[in-house]
């Protein structure tokens, strides 16, 4: 998990650090979270398209704590999306 503040560099920046498709980034968001703004989240798998983003349905900010959307991105990372 990464979380954004004030880093010396802008996130935007950032290259694929998988070039060769040897791995991949997925960036989660639940589309009921009020912390983390979805088009923010949006914004960057836009302007890195070698991110993979997925939006979670019903999930908040703490969505990586329920049970239930933990086997979502499991399965997701395993088998991809469906």
């Amino acid at each position: 998990m990464v979380g954004f503040g004030n880093w010396e560099f802008s996130p935007i920046d950032l290259e694929n650090p998988f070039p060769n498709n040897e791995g991949s980034v997925h960036l989660w968001q639940g589309d009921d979270d009020r912390i983390v703004a979805i088009p923010l989240q949006r914004f960057i798998a836009k302007k890195l398209p070698w991110i993979q983003y997925h939006e979670l349905p019903g999930a908040g900010h703490f969505f990586a704590y329920s049970n239930e959307m933990s086997q979502v991105i499991i399965k997701t990372l395993l088998f991809g999306d469906k």
